[in-house]
């Protein structure tokens, strides 16, 4: 794992999105061998996600388990690109569900630790290993489901808006959005298309100005989410929604996908290094810098 995440890091630092050796799956079913069982299920598991492969349903769930909040540090950011690497390279594998295995939290987001007096080398490192993670997940050529069973703010709902299909659990305390004008910064131009292309402009347009944290029912009435489900039912609900988009055949899914969001990757793709800048430059100010102290002093005093 060691080993993984130091080649992840060097990848991620030459900014070359590695292709992806997986062929298309071109409507396959997976098919057993005469004479052997095909096994069930296989997991691989890292230090702050959990995988666990179907094989019988070419379903794969990824769990986050980074307590408390599932925060996306430069070592989890590295290991979620790694394992949907590892299932996008896996024949069987036609789906991904993406949940948490922490209570009430779905992802809280992008790591302040990571951005606050870091050196402008380690700023770079980090913002590559967004970039990189993004990338991979809104490219995939796998159905990718987000079963969002807890909170979801900031880059946990970047996650959940890059796969094709939101589920929330019913919960009128769990909340999601891009809130990071809250926190004195702004989201990047491709959290803004991710968003726009979900919602509409005018939805994330006041979303982002405002910062908005959407209660789950507010979040299904402005299109955040698609679907809310009581959170006992969420896996089952999981499933039966990835059997359907598994019904159809999968060169046609993809294609269609790929045409749909070609526009949005290509544009952080030709503009990677001018973004990496930016954000250098933005997180770097000393104004910025004392926003976020104040926010990790505010999170401190919550604790206590």
């Amino acid at each position: 794992m060691v080993a993984a995440l130091a080649l992840a890091r060097r990848v991620a630092r030459s900014g070359v999105l590695p292709l992806c050796r997986r062929l298309p799956a071109w409507g396959r079913a997976v098919r057993q061998l005469p004479g052997l069982p095909l096994a069930p299920c296989r997991a691989f598991s890292n230090n702050k996600i959990q995988v666990e492969m179907n094989e019988s349903s070419g379903v794969a769930t990824m769990k986050f388990k980074s307590p408390p909040v599932n925060s996306l540090s430069l070592d989890f950011l590295t290991e979620f690109s790694i394992s949907l690497e590892k299932l996008e390279n896996d024949r069987a594998c036609r789906g991904v569900i993406i949940t948490s295995a922490i209570p009430k939290i779905f992802s809280s987001g992008l790591d302040i630790t990571e951005m606050c007096g870091k050196s402008t080398e380690h700023y770079a490192e980090f913002w590559r290993a967004v970039q990189e993670f993004w990338l991979r997940l809104y490219s995939s050529n796998m159905v990718t489901l987000a079963v969002i069973n807890g909170s979801s703010p900031a880059g946990g709902c970047l996650i959940a808006l890059s796969c094709d299909y939101r589920i929330m659990a019913e919960n009128p305390k769990y909340t999601i959005g891009l809130n990071e004008a809250q926190l004195g910064i702004m989201a990047p131009f491709w959290f803004k298309d991710t968003f726009v292309n979900v919602v509409g402009q005018r939805v994330a347009e006041r979303s982002l100005q405002l910062g908005s944290l959407y209660p789950a029912p507010e979040a299904l009435k402005f299109g955040v989410v698609d679907e809310l489900v009581p959170e006992e039912k969420l896996q089952e609900k999981a499933a039966a929604v990835m059997a359907q988009w598994l019904a159809l055949p999968d060169h046609a899914r993809q294609i269609t996908k790929s045409m749909m969001r070609k526009t949005v990757l290509d544009r952080l793709v030709a503009h990677r290094e001018e973004d990496i800048k930016n954000f250098i430059s933005f997180i770097s100010k000393e104004s910025i810098q004392k926003s976020l102290r104040m926010y990790m002093e505010m999170l401190k005093k919550k604790k206590s």
